[in-house]
């Protein structure tokens, strides 16, 4: 057991320590479909990078859906961990690994006139306030490719864009309202047919696109 540690090690050694490359890291800012965005990222040999990033963007918006106004609250927060190919030993790079996903979108309304929920129309009383919640798996894969123009270079600015995808997962939706029916059987199945339409509207949205323009620095 001992010598496979021994060798493991070697190997280990050999891939990154005995190229004779000088490791080298970066800060990132971007902006992106995922939010404002910091990243670090660092190179070990003239092909492998492994980048550490986190995004955030909250946004605040009022929409209709199903003949229904909300005021919608959107987040998107995620935490990435990275692997970075680089196949040409350049600043183009093909990118794997996976993100704590915790974008999420939020809703409600306090209806002043009546509401027509799955099969039946309510009073506003009846309904009182109406909440919507839309959230995705935590975990996701990703996968893409870009461009960063510092890698490879002892140190100095670069500039950094990159094309890709996540996977989510279908996205989960859950309705729930708190007026005078709240507990009423009935009124629970047609909120149940209205989370189920909703579900059936955006159940194909499983990949998120991901674009971002950002610098970073190489020291």
């Amino acid at each position: 057991m001992n010598n496979k540690v021994i060798i493991a090690a070697a190997i280990f050694l050999l891939v990154f320590t005995s190229t004779g490359y000088t490791q080298s890291s970066s800060i990132g800012l971007k902006v992106s479909t995922l939010g404002a965005g910091l990243e670090v990222e660092r190179s070990f040999t003239e092909s492998i990078g492994v980048r550490i990033g986190a995004n955030y963007f909250p946004y605040d918006h009022t929409d209709t859906l199903d003949d229904i106004e909300y005021n919608v609250d959107l987040k998107l927060m995620s935490v990435s961990a990275l692997l970075d190919w680089h196949p040409f030993k350049g600043s183009f790079r093909i990118s794997g690994g996976v993100l704590y996903n915790g974008n999420e979108i939020e809703a409600d309304a306090k209806p002043s006139v009546s509401y027509t929920i799955g099969d039946e129309t309510y009073d506003a009383d009846d309904v009182g306030t109406l909440k919507g919640k839309i959230d995705f798996n935590e975990i996701a894969p990703y996968l893409g490719l870009g461009w960063d123009t510092s890698f490879g270079k002892d140190n100095g600015f670069g500039f950094l864009f990159e094309l890709g995808a996540i996977y989510q997962g279908s996205p989960d939706v859950d309705l729930s309202a708190d007026g005078l029916l709240a507990n009423d059987q009935t009124f629970q199945n047609n909120l149940a047919k209205e989370e189920k339409n909703l579900q059936s509207d955006i159940d194909d949205y499983k990949f998120y696109p991901v674009i971002s323009l950002g610098f970073s620095y190489r020291f």
